[in-house]
């Protein structure tokens, strides 16, 4: 169940985020639990912000979602981000915008956003 599942999201988190040089892509719910924003801001943060309508658009198809299986998935997405934009917001070192970009342009400014951080 859910609650299953966070722990061993919790355990992996702890366990990835002390390696040094990974790239870690957590599920959206990753950022509610206090001790995985602790162990993410072991290495930097990067937000990929999309709206309410871009997250509708990519996963109107998509079965596999459990949290979306509603008469109003609108509404939980919007539920969604009302309780996690801000936690991520708070741990995030570079926000990236992606609603109307193209994965390669979304690469480009995590790059360049990288790269400003180091100089």
């Amino acid at each position: 169940g859910e609650e299953g599942f966070r722990k061993r999201e919790q355990c992996m988190i702890e366990e990835l985020t002390a390696k040094p040089d990974i790239v870690l892509a957590t599920g959206g719910g990753a950022i509610l639990d206090p001790e995985n924003r602790r162990h993410l801001n072991r290495g930097t943060v990067i937000f990929l912000h999309a709206s309410v309508s871009q997250q509708l658009r990519r996963t109107s198809h998509d079965t596999t979602r459990p949290l979306l299986q509603t008469p109003n998935p609108r509404k939980k997405l919007s539920d969604l981000m009302t309780a996690r934009e801000p936690l991520y917001r708070e741990i995030a070192d570079i926000i990236i915008k992606t609603d109307g970009n193209r994965v390669r342009d979304i690469l480009e400014k995590i790059i360049a956003q990288a790269q400003r951080r180091l100089d």
